[in-house]
């Protein structure tokens, strides 16, 4: 029994913040168990396409000693392997982050046989959320791929075009348009099928991206290129843009239900394979920037999760002695994937589950948890 005299209004203060730690512990759990994170409303999800330590450290360098990802609050690593092999590749180390199985390399959104496979994206679709994708590669490249189609190998890009068409997602941004409307395997037309279903559908020839204003109430769908879009450093620049664009636009389309936006940095990979490490340094820090935009919406949002993580590494990538902050000497061991591990940066909230040392299928799970669709 408690007894309070209450003669002044600070002993009424005292009296009721008492009553309410009181309440709070008794009320509190007492099994021991740590109470879960908070749910997250909105998902960011950014994949660096053939980044792992060594990319994000010669980006950070040659921009300053600086990088966005030193404002992530956790970080992990995940091991990023196929079923079939220890080297993965984009689409089955794609389909492991989107879908959460272990597959083949070259599957997209199929297991090893050959099943389809429910991504992220579509469950978030299915649950009421709008859903994007943007990309400095064709829409139909194997990463965002893995988020929307499920076919057997990852150069049926027709295929994977027309799987556009099978969904509601809300908007996307990328290259690939000739997939679309000048198709070799049948007459579609796609773009003029997004449009009867109601999307606003442009690309580059027409008008520049920075130009538009898209309408929250129709879905949108944007074009950087017939094929592939070119580097950055040869004039690409609507990576930042447009991942800021996505987020404030599904922002307004989600309406309570939040949103599921999946940015990649594409050619961060591209610049491995063929060995360039200027290349790879403006792609780093053209992926930074991104990632800077979608870290400024989320701490104005506060209920929005950025995961930031890759598929694999590419050209065995490292910074030699005699580098220094403003000169870099670099090597490639490889023109070609390897099995290094791959980092995993998270921010807001949710961004708990994300500690630690995981296999890549986790980090499918990882952002159901978060979502608060299954238990820890």
């Amino acid at each position: 029994m408690f007894w309070f005299k209450m003669n002044t209004r600070y002993d009424m203060a005292f009296h009721s913040i008492f009553l309410a730690f009181l309440l709070s512990f008794l009320l509190s759990d007492t099994t021991g168990e740590m109470p879960a994170p908070p749910k997250a409303r909105n998902i960011i999800l950014m994949i660096g396409d053939g980044m792992g330590i060594s990319q994000v450290s010669a980006g950070m360098y040659a921009n300053g000693n600086k990088t966005n990802l030193e404002k992530f609050s956790v970080t992990g690593l995940q091991k990023a392997t196929a079923s079939d092999r220890l080297i993965t590749d984009s689409a089955s180390g794609g389909t492991a982050l989107a879908c959460g199985v272990k597959t083949y390399v070259g599957a997209i959104g199929v297991n090893t046989d050959t099943m389809p496979v429910i991504s992220i994206l579509e469950e978030a679709e299915a649950r009421g959320m709008a859903t994007g994708m943007v990309t400095t590669s064709s829409i139909t490249h194997a990463t965002p791929a893995v988020f929307i189609a499920h076919v057997k190998l990852r150069n049926q890009f027709e295929d994977i075009a027309a799987s556009f068409l099978k969904t509601e997602i809300d908007l996307f941004i990328g290259g690939g348009k000739k997939y679309f409307n000048r198709r070799i395997t049948d007459n579609r037309n796609l773009i003029h099928e997004l449009e009867k279903k109601g999307y606003f559908v442009s690309d580059y020839r027409q008008q520049p991206l920075d130009e538009i204003v898209p309408l929250a109430q129709k879905n949108f769908a944007y074009f950087t290129a017939d094929a592939e879009p070119p580097p950055a450093s040869k004039g690409r620049d609507y990576l930042p843009r447009a991942s800021n664009m996505a987020t404030y636009f599904l922002d307004r389309h989600s309406g309570k239900d939040g949103f599921f936006l999946m940015i990649e940095g594409a050619q961060i990979d591209w610049a491995g394979h063929e060995n360039d490490n200027d290349y790879l340094v403006s792609e780093m820090i053209d992926f930074d920037e991104a990632i800077g935009r979608a870290l400024k919406f989320a701490e104005r949002d506060g209920q929005t999760l950025v995961i930031v993580t890759a598929d694999h590494e590419t050209g065995g990538y490292a910074i030699n002695p005699g580098s220094r902050m403003d000169s870099l000497i670099t090597a490639f061991t490889t023109d070609k994937h390897t099995a290094a591990l791959i980092p995993v940066f998270a921010y807001g909230p949710g961004a708990e589950y994300f500690h630690g040392f995981y296999d890549n299928t986790a980090i499918y799970t990882k952002m159901r948890q978060a979502l608060g669709w299954e238990e820890r």
